[in-house]
């Protein structure tokens, strides 16, 4: 009898240690799961908009690029037949083709100006430095359309850039900028350079101010200059704000319809045609819907497999 509840007690005792231990994993374990409900919940929203207004869409327009339908009348299956005409007629081709020209004037172009600027606007601290980063924010916050307008009688023939040429003596290099069938392209690409290289140069001066200053010390107690300076300490530490850069700016470039449209709107001929332009004319001009949806539908792609590749290569940067 003794043995037997010496047996029982040792057993009553191993029960509740067990359960002494079960009931906090067990109320940990519910915590965590309205923790992940909670979150689900308030995720929910934006999947929901997300999938309706952005999901729904992409996939309604990829069927209708599986017909061939100019809007109104009854549509035909013609299967992948629009995506076999986006890579094999020559205006829509080429229209991709100046749209990777413009990746030339609307992502790299700022970006190097953007890390020059950095580098002597960081280096040198002044007064009116606020001031002078408005200003120079200020094309960001310009409608495109109204950017687009300006420029346009910018390049007239007695616009400003004309006039500025006739006054320093340089009058034979007056062109009709956006006439002109060897110059329109890099014309319109230029307004971008312009509009984008005061995004590019702020957000390069936002990480620069993150620089820890004991870096740039110990830069120069090695005697490292200027130069030295900016390319061992300031461009590796810039590298996810280049990236950032990289892909706003090349989308950019790539979806590009309000400049082209204002400016040239395709012209002269159609060296100027962007993708974002074409898709509109086939859908709301030439009544080819389908074809319009394919062409979007493949534009789409290129800029996420774009922007992938960016995203893989200042990915696998910071991993090293």
């Amino acid at each position: 009898m003794t043995t037997g509840n010496a047996g029982a007690a040792q057993a009553a005792v191993l029960d509740e240690g067990v359960a002494s231990v079960a009931a906090p994993a067990a109320r940990r374990r519910t915590g965590l799961h309205r923790r992940q409900w909670s979150a689900l919940l308030y995720l929910a929203p934006a999947v929901l908009l997300y999938g309706l207004f952005v999901l729904l869409p992409a996939l309604h327009t990829f069927w209708i690029s599986l017909f061939s339908w100019d809007g109104v009348t009854l549509a035909s299956w013609v299967g992948f037949d629009n995506y076999r005409r986006v890579f094999t007629e020559p205006l829509l081709r080429s229209s991709v083709l100046h749209a990777l020209v413009l990746i030339l004037f609307f992502a790299v172009l700022p970006i190097l100006l953007g890390l020059v600027l950095t580098a002597i606007l960081s280096r040198h601290r002044r007064r009116g430095m606020s001031a002078f980063r408005v200003i120079f924010f200020l094309p960001q916050i310009v409608p495109l359309v109204a950017v687009g307008i300006t420029w346009r009688w910018m390049y007239a023939d007695d616009g400003a850039v004309n006039q500025l040429l006739r006054a320093v003596g340089l009058g034979s290099l007056t062109q009709a900028w956006l006439g002109d069938f060897d110059l329109a392209l890099v014309a319109v690409g230029l307004v971008g350079t312009w509009t984008l290289t005061g995004l590019t140069t702020m957000l390069f001066l936002a990480g620069a101010a993150k620089i820890d200053t004991a870096l740039f010390e110990s830069a120069r107690i090695d005697g490292a200059g200027a130069v030295r300076e900016f390319f061992s300490v300031t461009l590796p530490a810039l590298r996810g704000e280049i990236g950032v850069a990289l892909t706003v700016t090349t989308i950019a470039a790539l979806a590009s319809f309000d400049v082209v449209y204002v400016t040239t709107n395709g012209a002269p001929g159609n060296t100027t045609t962007v993708p974002g332009l074409l898709v509109y004319r086939l859908a709301f001009t030439d009544g080819k819907v389908g074809l319009a949806s394919a062409l979007a539908i493949c534009l789409t792609v290129l800029i996420l497999l774009v922007v992938l590749v960016i995203n893989t290569l200042v990915g696998g940067q910071d991993r090293r």
